[in-house]
């Protein structure tokens, strides 16, 4: 997932995104451990992406309080 596609998503599409991929990565490490998958590349990938999301919720988190912190 790109980060421009992420920053055109609401905020509370940013927060099911970020729940959705957890689970992702849930079901990956699970499958990973009982032997049923080897994709670590997968893995890697939802890593960044759940990275990609949080990061772009805290700058919109920053961005409002400095927003109010002006006021």
């Amino acid at each position: 997932m790109k980060a421009e596609k992420v920053r055109n998503l609401t905020d509370e599409e940013l927060r099911h995104q970020e729940h959705e991929l957890s689970d992702q990565l849930f079901k990956l490490k699970f499958q990973l451990n009982m032997g049923q998958t080897e994709s670590l590349k997968k893995i890697r990938g939802l890593r960044k992406d759940i990275a990609r999301v949080k990061t772009i919720a805290r700058e919109r988190e920053l961005a409002a309080a400095r927003a109010t912190e002006k006021k």
